[in-house]
């Protein structure tokens, strides 16, 4: 039987799951959930958009619109002169005409308003609406009156434009039927006195015929001529007049700030997203299993609140080491998950690490997880490994009511100077029996500095406590420094195999993450799984050395049923006499 989420190996551990079709849903959910840890993003866009509705509300509240509606009636003749098919106005071309600033001269001529014509067409809007000969002229100002006779005004100037703009065409064409007109009259008047003075009959019909065609070209063009004067150059009427608009013409403020709320729920989302994808952080258990492609065996709970500095770091070393409570049943239901464990089954064997940073945190669950071992019956061994800070010693003497000058013996495991201190003689074969309360008795092998840590780690007396695990009903935890921070975790992976990583999700990195699996499957390794934890969790009894009683437990969990020498009553660890 295997525990949730575990494999058989670390060659089965290390292929990233496949997504499920069925777990999209729950992504999904996931992704949402991160977003709104950004919530100070999505307040400042929301704030943002708001002010900029408010802005444009503000502002259009003063500004009035009135619009002058007009027909477009087809000129005679085009801008090159020859007369212009029935309906081939391209109204494209008078829209632009109508935004010109020929005519925004004229407009501002009849307005006099003192401003440039350029800054009176940037308040007018003309449109064409589709299949129609009809332009509206829309212009805003901020007052009714001054709005509606701006529309008026540039539809005046329009029209004006265009109708002189017609006229023109046509007086020019009737100047170029004069101007061809003129050597005609001179050659039909030779003609005449040729004929008048002419005796000869073959002559005369010659001459004749000539005064007949120059008199059918002058009619031709004195035709064109009275067309040309008669044509009518109306450029088009007003159909809809515009007057004083009664409201103005924006949205609203109510409408706007609305507007502006929704686009700023938007861009607040969309910035959350952007932050969401460039940051490295771990944010969610969720990021941990997909980096480290192993489960999350357990998540601490959180203790009082978050604290920071040297000061709160002296008071998370005070707390007593056995958990209670909450915390307790969490370190419980990590240690029966690797118990039932393929991979762990087999070796009983586990490295506990950090990826990077404090080992606290990691010195409290290895020794929790001892504890938790032994209530099964197991005999344990807690290897401390770290050789270049050691702690642990420290944390028993101060926290957990041991007291300097002690019963307990330096050759029966007391907590004098091991033989070889200083040197590479750890661990010398000392182990100190811990007696954690109702939980049972666990074995420690308490780290020293010593000068050269590489030796010491990996010598045959560390590979023979290792070697501890062989036996039956045996387990070894072993405490290591952070993976990123020494290679000394990296030295005993090839014999421990399995490794258990305890990590702040929200203080490291993906990258960290992936990097401690790279490094633990180059070792000849595999990582069992993660156990989550929070800045400020820890212990949630007793102050101080002095051990205090267990927590009561939370009335929130289910009720468990367990053997009695299973139940934990208190919650202070001593050394045993030997």
């Amino acid at each position: 039987m295997s525990g949730p989420g575990t494999s058989g190996g670390g060659a089965e551990r290390d292929p990233a799951p496949a997504v499920h079709p069925d777990d999209e849903p729950d992504l999904l959910r996931d992704q949402f959930r991160q977003l709104l840890r950004y919530r100070w993003l999505i307040a400042l866009g929301i704030a943002l958009g708001v002010l900029g509705g408010g802005w444009l509300g503000v502002s259009g509240a003063d500004s009035y619109t009135a619009t002058t509606e007009i027909t477009v009636r087809p000129l005679p003749l085009d801008s090159s002169g020859a007369t212009s098919a029935t309906g081939g106005t391209s109204m494209g071309s008078e829209r632009r005409t109508a935004l010109s600033s020929v005519v925004a001269e004229r407009a501002a001529d009849t307005l006099d308003s003192g401003r440039r014509p350029q800054q009176l067409a940037a308040d007018l809007q003309v449109t064409n609406p589709p299949d129609t000969r009809m332009l509206r002229f829309s212009y805003t100002a901020h007052s009714p009156r001054a709005a509606a006779r701006g529309a008026n005004a540039f539809a005046a100037a329009y029209l004006g434009n265009r109708e002189q703009d017609a006229e023109a065409r046509a007086a020019r064409m009737v100047d170029s039927y004069e101007k061809q007109r003129e050597p005609l009259l001179k050659e039909r008047d030779r003609l005449a006195e040729e004929i008048a003075s002419s005796g000869r009959e073959g002559a005369l019909d010659g001459t004749l015929s000539a005064h007949s065609s120059v008199v059918s070209r002058i009619a031709e063009l004195n035709g064109s001529i009275s067309d040309l004067r008669a044509e009518d150059t109306t450029p088009g009427r007003v159909v809809t007049e515009a007057v004083p608009p009664d409201a103005p013409a924006g949205p609203g403020l109510p409408l706007m700030l609305g507007l502006g709320a929704a686009v700023g729920v938007g861009l607040g989302l969309l910035a959350a997203w952007v932050r969401l994808v460039f940051d490295p952080a771990v944010r969610t258990p969720g990021d941990v299993v997909r980096a480290l492609h192993a489960p999350v065996l357990g998540t601490l709970p959180r203790g009082r609140g978050r604290r920071r500095g040297k000061r709160a770091d002296r008071r998370a070393r005070s707390r007593p080491l056995l958990a209670g409570g909450r915390l307790a049943e969490e370190y419980r239901s990590v240690a029966f998950r690797l118990a039932y464990d393929e991979t762990f089954a087999r070796r009983r064997r586990v490295l506990v690490v950090p990826p990077r940073g404090s080992i606290d945190t990691a010195l409290a669950a290895s020794v929790n997880l001892s504890a938790s071992f032994a209530e099964m019956g197991k005999e344990v061994l807690l290897l401390e490994a770290d050789l270049r800070t050691p702690s642990l010693t420290e944390r028993l003497r101060h926290a957990d009511g041991v007291r300097p000058g002690g019963t307990s013996r330096p050759e029966a495991g007391g907590w004098a100077r091991a033989p070889g201190h200083g040197t590479i003689g750890w661990p010398a074969g000392h182990r100190v029996p811990i007696d954690a309360g109702e939980s049972g008795v666990f074995d420690l092998v308490p780290g020293h500095r010593v000068s050269k840590v590489p030796r010491a780690l990996t010598s045959s007396a560390v590979t023979q406590l290792i070697g501890h695990a062989d036996d039956s009903d045996s387990v070894l935890l072993v405490l290591a420094p952070a993976v990123l921070s020494y290679a000394d975790a990296i030295a005993l992976i090839d014999r421990v195999d399995c490794v258990l990583l305890v990590c702040d999700p929200r203080e490291v990195r993906r990258d960290d993450l992936a990097r401690v699996r790279e490094l633990v499957a180059g070792a000849g390794g595999c990582v069992l799984g993660a156990l989550l934890h929070s800045e400020g969790t820890g212990g949630d009894s007793g102050r101080g050395g002095a051990p205090g009683p267990a927590a009561p437990p939370d009335r929130g969990l289910p009720a468990r049923s367990y053997p009695a020498e299973f139940v934990r009553e208190g919650v202070g660890l001593r050394v045993l006499d030997r």
